[in-house]
């Protein structure tokens, strides 16, 4: 995984934009505005959002990925070393998660994603 594959992956979703909201090289991928991924400017591999504290516990034990710093319980740090088809996943479930919690009227305006 780079920040290259990452970013490939998360340009294709609909509706999603970068932006860099703390400066600094970081990248934080949103939908609606929400963030549902993000490359830190220092620490290695993309943080993720998961459905609960739960399932990222889970994930962690499991060796998917590591406590997500300065992020709520409930996201993950997939290293960088995650391979390609699990990385898609996860960034998949992630922005599924962001664009539903959103209005639906702000999901009425997003292209269909599967």
């Amino acid at each position: 995984m780079s920040r290259q594959l990452v970013n490939k992956i998360c340009q294709a979703l609909p509706g999603a934009e970068v932006s860099d909201p703390w400066g600094g090289g970081h990248d934080a991928w949103k939908v609606g505005g929400k963030m549902f991924a993000s490359i830190g400017a220092k620490t290695p591999g993309v943080s993720v959002k998961t459905d609960s504290i739960e399932t990222a516990q889970m994930l962690i034990d499991v060796g998917v990925g590591v406590k997500a710093p300065y992020f709520h319980r409930s996201w993950i740090n997939l290293p960088w070393d995650t391979p390609a088809d699990e990385l898609e996943h996860r960034i998949a479930a992630s922005y599924r998660l962001v664009r539903a919690s959103l209005t639906k009227k702000a999901q009425a305006e997003l292209a269909a994603f599967d």
